[in-house]
């Protein structure tokens, strides 16, 4: 059978130029999150006893709680990774919170691993502006432009007021009373 590609068209594509990829800083940041929030997930999934025997945080439901995140994580990563990456961060911003606050019971002065919870708490705080950082400047890219609407003219009244309606107002007897 003859060949229906044109010789010129055949074997490997030339490559023109070499260079960043199509994607933006932001676009390989939102990734990076991304495959660190499933590596992430994957630990607090797989070894949650770990997590909570380092934080000093081991109690009878906190190993389900870090699956629970974990889950959470991972979520999230796949979300970050997908074509709603920004759906995705926001959840990351948002699961960030939740770590924080449960990280900051571990805060305790009787716990022995404190130092590892601050640690944690300042690691989870920079990945936090970080998160908020990349998702805020999704959403400007993608927001719509906002356009400043000039009110002035308008009066509230249906017909629009004029000045000399006060003057042309005649009361009836049925307004006297």
């Amino acid at each position: 059978m003859r060949n229906l590609i044109p010789k010129h068209l055949e074997g490997d594509p030339k490559i023109l130029k070499k260079g960043h990829g199509s994607l933006s800083a932001v676009d390989r940041t939102a990734k990076a999150l991304g495959w660190f929030s499933i590596g992430l997930g994957l630990a607090e999934m797989l070894a949650p006893r770990a997590v909570t025997r380092t934080l000093g945080m081991e109690s009878a439901g906190m190993n389900a709680t870090v699956r629970a995140f974990g889950a959470r994580e991972i979520a999230a990563g796949v979300l970050t990774l997908s074509t709603e990456k920004k759906v995705g961060l926001w959840s990351r911003v948002l699961g960030d919170g939740l770590d924080v606050a449960v990280l900051a019971t571990g805060l305790d002065r009787f716990n022995p691993q404190r130092r590892n919870v601050k640690v944690a708490l300042a690691t989870v705080l920079g990945i936090t502006a970080l998160d908020l950082a990349t998702a805020s400047a999704l959403s400007a890219r993608s927001a719509r432009p906002r356009q400043l609407r000039d009110y002035s003219k308008r009066s509230g009244f249906p017909h629009g007021v004029t000045k000399t309606g006060a003057r042309q107002f005649r009361p009836t007897a049925q307004h006297m009373h």
